[in-house]
């Protein structure tokens, strides 16, 4: 099972997007887990890889799984797990460009509306504008068609 973390950093409510350039989606920067990484220190990591800036103080916001399945949704493909964090703030000037896409700060309002897979929408608009934590799990076409989604939200303290 792939293991991936990513990391929103969410600064005068402006967030810093990845567009990739094979679909012209936006991501928050990321990548794959190496083996014996902790989710933390992969989402800091590649943070860095990808941004040439230091994420402060970033936090957990959601896991997830993501199911990829055959057009009907009914033969599971492959699988893998998302971690995603957030900070509010982070040291240094992002890169422009790097070989993973163009950076670029966008109004926390465009999660909305900018082009990107349906079940990122869902977490980082969580992870942008909600307390607490987000669990979920997303099931694509092989084409990243969002066929559904599972979500659970928790806050701390909320105990009721």
């Amino acid at each position: 099972m792939q293991r991936i973390a990513n990391l929103l950093v969410l600064k005068d409510n402006q967030v810093l997007l990845l567009k990739k350039p094979r679909r012209g989606w936006y991501v928050a920067p990321g990548g794959k887990m190496d083996a014996g990484e902790s989710i933390y220190e992969a989402a800091f990591r590649e943070f860095i890889e990808e941004t040439g800036t230091e994420p402060v103080n970033p936090h957990l916001k959601g896991a997830y799984t993501m199911i990829i399945t055959d057009e009907t949704g009914e033969v599971e493909l492959d699988e893998w797990m998302l971690y995603t964090f957030v900070a509010h703030d982070l040291v240094g000037v992002p890169f422009e460009t790097t070989a993973e896409g163009i950076l670029e700060w966008h109004p926390v309002e465009s999660l909305k509306t900018l082009p990107m897979a349906e079940g990122d929408r869902t977490n980082l608009l969580f992870a942008a504008s909600q307390l607490g934590m987000q669990y979920g799990t997303f099931f694509y076409t092989q084409a990243f068609k969002l066929l559904r989604e599972e979500i659970q939200n928790s806050v701390e303290g909320d105990c009721q």
